[in-house]
């Protein structure tokens, strides 16, 4: 039988979703404990990578179990046994052929960001305490950004993607008030961006970037240059991966 299970997770304490050889990974803290409470070693699907430090809170997998599931009762294990940064939020049976990354249509990042230093948000939002931020600006250069694009320049060098094109849906800032804060209204901004794919390093990439329009050091315009470059050395710096979270996955 196949499950999907959705969940959250900081990533702080990890190196991205994926299992890797050395550092903890989600999948691999997930895995082993799954295969605690089935008692049988269990492989889970995830719906795409994400960075060292990026967090998730809408993340999707999938894995198979032979033995019988109680999902309500597997999740209230899971959860007791599993770190405090990782948290199950539902698990279902789905199709024999659901797959929790092929079958995604739609992936949506949001950024957080705030213009001046809060306690509150430390190690969840950026602190961009730039004198000139320019959202408008941002704004515009971020419609550019929309349609179906070959996104080299925002991939991270050494990438092993078959292909650098993707579909941008949406990309936007909006202002946001935290639900704990100690700064001045219009301080707090995020930005949000939705694609069919996202490459290594993508989202990060883009805000940098985006931040150089808002300080002026590149016009709005300029993105389109930047796209037909495909030179990931023309883009902007990448910003810091703990404020940035995978919020939603659609299928």
């Amino acid at each position: 039988m196949r499950y999907k299970i959705t969940l959250s997770y900081n990533g702080a304490a990890f190196c991205g979703w994926q299992r890797q050889s050395s550092d903890p990974s989600v999948q691999q803290t997930l895995e082993e404990s799954l295969g605690t409470l089935l008692r049988t070693p269990v492989e889970v699907t995830g719906a795409g990578r994400t960075d060292t430090g990026v967090n998730a809170t809408g993340y999707v997998a999938h894995f198979d179990s032979e033995a019988v599931v109680d999902p309500g009762a597997l999740v209230c294990k899971l959860n007791a046994i599993l770190p405090s940064s990782i948290c199950v939020h539902n698990i279902a049976e789905a199709a024999p052929d659901f797959h929790a990354r092929f079958d995604a249509s739609r992936r949506e990042y949001t950024y957080f960001l705030h213009r001046g230093k809060d306690p509150f948000l430390s190690g969840n939002s950026y602190l961009c305490a730039y004198p000139v931020l320019d959202f408008e600006a941002m704004n515009k250069a971020a419609a550019l950004l929309l349609g179906t694009h070959d996104f080299s320049c925002f991939e991270k060098t050494g990438a092993d993607n078959k292909t650098s094109i993707c579909t941008i849906f949406e990309a936007h800032w909006d202002q946001y008030t935290p639900a704990v804060c100690c700064g001045a209204e219009g301080q707090y901004w995020k930005f949000t961006v939705a694609a069919d794919r996202f490459l290594r390093n993508m989202v990060r990439a883009i805000v940098g970037t985006l931040i150089e329009v808002g300080r002026g050091k590149r016009t709005p315009e300029s993105i389109l240059e930047l796209l037909d470059s495909r030179e990931r050395s023309k883009a902007g710096e990448s910003v810091p991966g703990f404020a940035l979270y995978l919020s939603k996955i659609e299928y």
